[in-house]
């Protein structure tokens, strides 16, 4: 299993919010490639990055922090946040980012999903935000009609090859992941699932990769300390 360290971004900085709320945001640095790099020297090899604005908006302010990181680390980058249009994709790859994730986007347009997966492929992946059973949109703002597990069938059916799920309940939290959603999502699909929200110990990553799932994020763990990122890449093995 890989972990993914997670870098949110508003404003060029590393934040953090709780439960996805904009209000409750915490600011951890001014300088996400530092950052990077830990992740990077602790042994990481790939990175979650999201534009938290750009999840707001449609647009992508925090491009050249993301662009800066790829150029200046090793690590595989993946980023989300506002990626609404093909051109956004393009703009995103033709920087070397390795992944881009539809969010909003691949649960309003479906036929979106189709072009960039028929056009890009792998380096397409969905990021599924569950609030309450259902998939949520906008930043985390609006609940859509979708239940997680037709959404999944759905992108499954397109070809996405790649799920990032969060349980929105526990982003942000520190009270443990939802392991009972990630084995519900492992037995049901064959897409590589990625796991997000809440994994905030040791013992989560190791649960985790008890499931086989492809990944886990970790974000706020790594910040408050509660986590060793060595361990944790260690673990996840």
């Amino acid at each position: 299993m890989l972990i993914y360290p997670a870098i949110d971004l508003y404003e060029g900085k590393a934040v953090r919010l709780y439960k996805g709320n904009y209000s409750e945001m915490t600011v951890y640095s001014d300088d996400p490639l530092s950052i990077a790099m830990d992740f990077e020297s602790c042994g990481c090899t790939h990175i979650h990055m999201v534009d938290l604005e750009g999840a707001k908006l449609g647009t992508t302010p925090n491009f050249e922090v993301v662009a800066s990181v790829k150029k200046n680390t090793g690590l595989f980058v993946e980023i989300g946040g506002g990626i609404r249009t093909i051109e956004v994709i393009d703009k995103y790859i033709s920087a070397g980012i390795d992944r881009v994730i539809l969010g909003t986007a691949a649960v309003t347009d479906e036929g979106f999903v189709e072009k960039a997966v028929t056009e890009y492929g792998e380096k397409i992946a969905v990021g599924i935000d569950i609030k309450d059973g259902f998939v949520a949109i906008k930043g985390w703002t609006e609940k859509s009609e979708y239940t997680a597990f037709e959404f999944c069938e759905k992108m499954q059916s397109i070809g996405v090859k790649t799920l990032i799920c969060t349980d929105i309940s526990k982003d942000g939290a520190m009270q443990g992941t939802n392991h009972e959603l990630y084995r519900e999502l492992s037995e049901r699909f064959s897409m590589q699932i990625i796991a997000s929200g809440g994994v905030s110990s040791i013992e989560d990553v190791k649960k985790l990769r008890e499931r086989e799932l492809y990944g886990a994020i970790i974000g706020k763990a790594y910040y408050t300390g509660a986590i060793d990122f060595r361990r944790a890449v260690e673990v996840a093995k």
